[in-house]
């Protein structure tokens, strides 16, 4: 068993160190004057690294330690259920009680309240850690988005009554959203928010699917405008548990077992309104489904890290007609192609939270900081940042957790017989994966999502910048060969939105996205290797495995009949 799951994995200090977070740190640090104020805050960006680092490392021991050796009792308990309480399993409670302890329930909240103030790429990196030792707490304590969206949104009265609660731990949240009619269709909720004749709100509905739906803090989505029926009618709330809150039910699942899913009733909650009205769905709750589609990309990154290295270790150990079963090409096969996936997914993953913080700081200086300071290019800077951020975050939630899919299903076909048997972890970690490319949105959802900045080609003037860099020998042969496979996807485009049929476009949608993914990780890969050549044989291999599937997508999207987008009735009904 590992001891540290940041020290045994090198790519994850590669990426904290490699990635050019200076201007997104500085702006957080305020220039670094938070030094001033707080002795643990940086003085300069080396400084921020090495604080950074440090905790990586005590978090990474905590999760080898003492988070892991616990998540198999944790998935066999599970949460229960009794008298209209919830009651984590006993792993998890000492789970939460560690982290509490190590101070790392407010990681990304600023000083002021209790927090760490660390930025969104750190946060991540930790989440993927805590999802390798027990995918089940990541669902608990990846919810820190809650409170972030009570410092970004709520008023100063709001902040200072439950953030620094957040930060200690006192109190746990939830995101509760999703109804028994409505879905994925979040235009289509019907929480009713309703004032008395002094102002105050109340919630009565009923929700459901609601991830740790026992916690004590709930941001709220609810029809707050009388005879409305989309999305323009909602607004955000936050709430406490309390009598007139009660837990219907907790969910039999699959997986993830730790963290209770469940359905809630609300008898006229009081409640409070978070930001403005008319706002909840369009400008609030995208910015929560934004840092929940990173969350669970970490989390299925995390799944994949453990999966594969079960794998690797049974391979090792497996003897099959006089020698171990990772010298047979069938089973290395598989474990290499794991190995370059997992490494591919993280690289976007982080790539993409470089992005958000860059995002989340610009659009922070732009609306909070001082007019006379804030620049044209500064202004300019959040715009870009943010149509980058749009894209890449359902692309790489998209391509992580169907890699996750892929990886743990591969693992157990290397632990063979045994591996369906819960003698071994592999087939957990096949129950945790399964449901991350349904919750946060679907892959489906996912490439809806990206649709609008792929065809628009905001990724495109960093590809091409990419592609400029000093790639020598090998590296400019597989440049070049990414470079003219960009070519293919330009003119699929253009192809596809030629044709002015939306129904097409829809069914193409999948492909282009899937497209654009292989050809900017492909980039990322070979940029990678630039700063360490032992990373060049994955960036090979992942180009020379990838780049075929981008010609299929390709061959099919200009040789698609659009006769053929009316005949699948046809084909289902063979």
């Amino acid at each position: 068993m590992a001891d540290n799951y940041y020290l045994d994995n090198p790519d994850l200090r590669f990426h904290l160190m490699h990635l050019d977070l200076q201007d997104a740190v500085r702006l957080r640090e305020r220039d670094y004057a938070e030094a001033d104020e707080f002795a643990e805050a940086p003085e300069s960006y080396a400084d921020a690294l090495d604080s950074y680092d440090k905790v990586m490392v005590m978090l990474g021991e905590l999760c080898a330690q003492q988070i892991a050796p616990r998540a198999r009792e944790v998935d066999r308990q599970g949460a229960l259920f009794e008298a209209g309480q919830v009651c984590y399993a006993p792993g998890t409670r000492a789970n939460l009680d560690d982290l509490r302890r190590a101070e790392l329930m407010g990681v990304t909240l600023p000083r002021q309240y209790g927090g760490l103030n660390f930025p969104t790429t750190c946060y991540t990196l930790m989440m993927e850690m805590v999802s390798r030792a027990d995918a089940s707490l990541q669902n608990l304590v990846g919810l820190q988005d809650i409170a972030e969206t009570v410092y970004r949104f709520g008023d100063e009265d709001q902040r200072s009554r439950y953030l620094p609660r957040f930060a200690s731990g006192e109190v746990d949240g939830a995101m509760a959203l999703t109804e028994p009619e409505a879905g994925s269709d979040l235009q289509a909720v019907q929480m009713r928010a309703w004032q008395d004749d002094k102002g105050q709100w109340y919630l009565n509905g009923m929700k459901r699917f609601i991830t740790n739906g026992c916690a004590k803090v709930h941001l709220v989505l609810a029809r707050s405008e009388e005879g409305s029926k989309d999305g323009r009618g909602l607004s955000m709330f936050v709430c406490e548990s309390g009598p007139r809150l009660k837990v219907r039910r907790i969910e039999e699942k699959f997986g993830i077992h730790g963290s209770p899913t469940c359905e809630l009733q609300f008898n006229d909650v009081p409640a409070e309104l978070v930001g403005q009205r008319r706002r909840g769905l369009t400008r609030y709750v995208m910015s929560l489904m934004n840092g929940a589609r990173v969350a669970i990309s970490a989390q299925a990154v995390g799944i994949a890290e453990a999966a594969y290295r079960g794998a690797l270790d049974y391979a090792r150990a497996r003897e099959q007609f006089g020698t171990t079963i990772d010298k047979f090409p069938a089973v290395y096969e598989m474990l290499v192609r794991s190995k370059v996936q997992i490494v591919a997914a993280r690289t976007l993953l982080y790539e993409t939270t470089r992005y958000v913080d860059l995002r989340d700081n610009y659009e922070h200086l732009v609306d909070h900081g001082e007019p006379d300071r804030v620049t044209a290019e500064d202004r300019q800077r959040s715009k870009t940042y943010s149509r980058i951020a749009a894209t890449l975050t359902p692309l790489s939630k998209a391509m992580s957790t169907e890699m996750a899919n892929q990886v743990t299903y591969d693992s157990l076909q290397v632990h063979g017989g045994t591996g369906y048997m819960k003698d071994f972890n592999v087939e957990r970690y096949c129950r945790d994966a399964r449901i991350t490319n349904i919750y946060e949105g679907t892959t489906q959802l996912q490439h809806v999502a990206a649709i609008g900045g792929v065809v628009q080609r905001i990724l495109e003037p960093l590809m091409t910048a990419m592609s400029h860099l000093p790639f020598e020998g090998k590296l400019r042969r597989l440049a070049s060969s990414v470079d003219v496979a960009r070519e293919k996807l330009n003119r699929a485009v253009a192809h596809v939105e030629s044709r002015n049929d939306s129904e097409y476009f829809s069914l193409m949608t999948r492909r282009l996205c899937q497209m654009e993914t292989v050809l900017f990780v492909s980039y990322l890969l070979l940029r990678d290797a630039l700063a360490d050549k032992a990373r060049e044989v994955v960036a090979e291999r992942y180009v020379l495995d990838m780049l075929p599937a981008v010609a299929t997508d390709y061959d099919v999207i200009l040789a698609t009949d659009l006769s053929l987008v009316d005949r699948h009735e046809e084909i289902l009904a063979l």
